[in-house]
């Protein structure tokens, strides 16, 4: 099954790539290896999920935060490799969750990217990752998503 045909089973529609806010590009091909830089849930250049998780943002918000970063991840992809067919692996995703000191599920809200990605890709979306927890992001975003993409 074409990845465009799971993106359309599961109601995902990947937007053109965000512009870059500072002095970088959405994403770096080297040999086989993009490196995409990481994306923040946006829709149309609009931040849409601000806050701190444990005060203002609760995890089912994070994990659609995520999930949003996830897609603008695969924009990003796209800006360097056209047809995600070509992918044949999600090497590792990074997740960065702006919460409270106390918080301490940052792992359930970086799901909302790990899930859907192995949704799209199936076994080929399977990574590494990491959950960190920061006390502030970019524009107030409440979760950003770097992600390391093999392709053929």
């Amino acid at each position: 099954m074409s990845i465009e045909t799971r993106l359309a089973e599961l109601g995902v529609v990947i937007p053109q790539a965000a512009k870059p806010v500072a002095a970088y590009v959405p994403a770096v091909r080297t040999g086989n290896l993009v490196f995409i830089s990481g994306q923040l849930p946006t829709i149309n250049g609009e931040l849409q999920y601000r806050g701190t998780l444990g005060h203002d943002i609760d995890v089912a918000q994070g994990t659609a935060a995520a999930r949003l970063c996830a897609i603008n991840g695969l924009a990003a992809l796209r800006t360097v490799v056209s047809d995600l067919n070509r992918v044949t692996r999600i090497v590792k995703i990074t997740g960065f969750v702006s919460c409270t000191q106390e918080f301490t599920q940052q792992s359930k809200v970086v799901n909302g990217a790990s899930e859907l990605l192995q949704a799209i890709f199936g076994e080929r979306g399977t990574h590494a990752r990491s959950s960190i927890g920061m006390s502030s992001l970019p524009l107030g975003a409440a979760v950003e998503i770097e992600m390391v993409v093999e392709v053929e």
